[in-house]
């Protein structure tokens, strides 16, 4: 490889000699961004991988469908701020060669990404010299979908940080052989994609594995079933006094009995977030300066919260909190000013993954809490509006390009690029989330 090619990057060309930042004349630009989260060995948040899928079946060859991956990289991390939703975890992004070598890695903070090299790219020593080329800007790079050992690989795995192995595509057999192999290179951080369940996930850490892709942990384990805490119970009973909007005086009596809560409660009223620059002295006062929306917001999130109250890497919270956040946003597009379809759309985002952490199904949890008809509804059958945002959000998450493209013709505002941007604030809001100080919208 030649010194322009490895220390200056090329602009991507099409066949017609136009930068594939510049988008032809006619090409949809309608595309959605998913994520997919990438956990621990502890269980707790480590990572993203990004994805940029097409809502439109228009794409069809492959230079078309890098250029719009291109423009859509481009525009997340230079106008969307990605970086930023991205908080204090590391973001994966796929990259043929022809992004490695684009002005596309311009606009990528090098510390927070991980390029993740494709199993189809070709290994030779101009490979491998681009390969030493991006680690010498800071940037770590990962070998995707690997399924089987060749002794081609060598000049690569002591270049990559992460190996992402596909168990999918192995036998236990195999995916034993080629783990085992794998643990001679010692740096390397073994990650297990298109895990499906946590016996999957216990499986492979055992094999070696330290971290895992993929949303077992939104699943609720009906089976098993789980009695929830007495914390728990505490918080569903005031939550339920919120939504009915009871007396202060009935709050003020159960908040007397939980001093944990009680105290996370004028914690949280007595901070500098809440602007309040008088001390709040009792929990009649705390209430009432905090409010009623606010209330009913920190309640719900610290549902998500375990009792030593760490819930900044909480994968299900973070799932939760930008739920409700995204379709609080959408419903913002879609009725501007009415803050209770709002309040309403930000509920029925953070409620839908409640079956999984009370480990029951969605109408057993609806039968314990009482909800306005439209929530209830749109968590009991993804019925009328609300439902609509709900499936939406699911189908991003999914990085359902086709689904997501149909879903938003149904929600009139909703372009895939405002889509994005709400996408964007939402998980940059819940990575920044502090449950006890941070609810405010």
């Amino acid at each position: 490889m030649s010194d322009t090619e490895t220390t200056q990057p090329s602009t991507l060309e099409s066949k017609s000699g136009t930068s594939i930042l510049e988008p032809k004349s006619g090409t949809s630009r309608d595309f959605f961004i998913g994520r997919q989260p990438i956990l621990n060995i502890e269980q707790n948040l480590a990572g993203y991988e990004l994805l940029f899928r097409s809502g439109r079946e228009n794409f069809a060859d492959v230079e078309d469908d890098l250029g719009a991956s291109a423009v859509v990289i481009w525009q997340a991390f230079a106008d969307l701020g990605i970086e930023t939703a991205l908080g204090p975890y590391k973001g994966f992004i796929n990259c043929d060669k022809s992004i490695l070598v684009s002005e596309v890695l311009n606009v990528l903070p090098a510390e927070k990404i991980v390029l993740e090299i494709l199993e189809k790219e070709k290994i030779n020593p101009d490979l491998v010299d681009l390969c030493q080329y991006l680690k010498s800007r800071g940037f770590t790079l990962a070998l995707d979908d690997f399924t089987q050992y060749q002794d081609k690989y060598i000049p690569l795995l002591g270049l990559v940080d992460y190996v992402k192995v596909d168990i999918t595509r192995l036998d236990e057999s195999n995916l034993e052989k080629t783990t085992q192999t794998l643990s001679r290179w010692s740096h390397l951080k073994l990650v297990a994609e298109k895990v499906e369940s946590l016996e999957q996930a216990k499986y492979c850490r055992d094999l070696g594995y330290s971290l895992f892709q993929g949303y077992y942990f939104a699943r609720p384990t009906i089976l098993t079933g789980r009695k929830l805490g007495h914390s728990e119970m505490a918080l569903i009973r005031l939550l339920g006094l919120v939504l009915e909007d009871a007396d202060t005086r009935k709050l003020e009596e159960l908040f007397k009995h939980e001093p944990g809560l009680a105290l996370n409660l004028m914690r949280l009223t007595n901070s500098a977030a809440t602007g309040i620059q008088q001390r709040i002295t009792s929990l009649r006062h705390a209430i009432t300066v905090l409010g009623r929306r606010q209330l009913q917001r920190w309640l719900q999130l610290l549902l998500y919260t375990n009792p030593a109250g760490d819930s900044v890497t909480s994968p299900l919270l973070q799932l939760a909190a930008t739920r409700g956040r995204l379709m609080e946003l959408f419903a913002g597009h879609l009725q501007q000013g009415n803050q209770s379809f709002e309040d309403h759309a930000f509920m029925t985002g953070i409620m839908s993954l409640m079956p999984t952490l009370m480990n029951t199904s969605m109408d057993m949890f609806l039968n314990s809490i009482a909800l306005v008809p439209d929530v209830r509804s749109a968590l009991e059958a993804h019925n009328g509006k609300l439902g609509i945002m709900l499936s939406l959000t699911e189908a991003l998450e999914s990085s359902d390009g086709l689904l997501c493209h149909d879903l938003a013709a149904k929600l009139p505002g909703l372009t895939s690029n405002i889509i994005n941007t709400c996408l964007a604030q939402a998980m940059s809001w819940a990575s920044s989330i502090g449950v006890e100080t941070e609810v405010s919208g």
